[in-house]
């Protein structure tokens, strides 16, 4: 399996600590977004959205979108729960996550970090309802260890991709005491280095 990553992407990492937690074996293909290299004619005729992460799989098929990816390298694992609610309940954190977090989260911290601007100079409904998002995840994860049942599940691989670098984005995690405790789970269980 060959996996086209930017190492910068909370998307593309998210793909990779899958891949690394269930022990599969890929080449890692690192494509920088901010040169254009998802924009190439290689690139396009194998993902036509033109985005990272992609993969081809061994078999030659590709496969694109963060979510739809770590789902399909994570089937049968124990990072898919077997009881039918909690996997239910595992999706609509990644549905969440891909609408309520990642346009909030992940945008700010990419102007912040990767574009120069200030925090003041941010939308201010994104830093809005990034805060939001947070606070949502840290009412959530108050009084148990991950998101969904007592084990870590792909709605925890997703989630703490941006979460862990909220800060870069001018959010302060101090506010949100669950989720650090949760990001540092995380972190231990996908041997992810803080």
């Amino acid at each position: 399996m060959r996996i086209f990553g930017d190492s910068i992407s909370g998307n593309c990492l998210k793909v990779k600590w899958t891949a690394d937690h269930l022990g599969l074996a890929y080449e890692w293909i690192e494509t920088d977004i901010q040169k254009g290299e998802s924009r190439t004619a290689a690139f396009l005729a194998m993902n036509p959205a033109g985005q990272v992460p992609a993969v081809i799989l061994e078999d030659g098929r590709p496969l694109a979108q963060s979510n739809a990816i770590i789902l399909h390298l994570a089937e049968g694992s124990d990072l898919i729960p077997a009881d039918a609610y909690e996997r239910a309940r595992m999706l609509e954190w990644l549905f969440w996550e891909q609408y309520s977090h990642e346009p909030y989260v992940a945008v700010a911290r990419f102007q912040v970090r990767y574009l120069g601007k200030a925090v003041s100079e941010l939308e201010p409904r994104i830093v809005e309802r990034g805060k939001g998002a947070l606070q949502r995840l840290d009412d959530a994860l108050a009084g148990q260890a991950f998101l969904v049942g007592e084990r870590l599940s792909l709605a925890d691989v997703a989630l703490v991709a941006y979460t862990r670098e909220a800060g870069d984005g001018g959010f302060q995690l101090a506010d949100y005491p669950h989720v650090q405790a949760w990001i540092g789970r995380v972190e231990t269980a996908l041997k992810i280095a803080a």
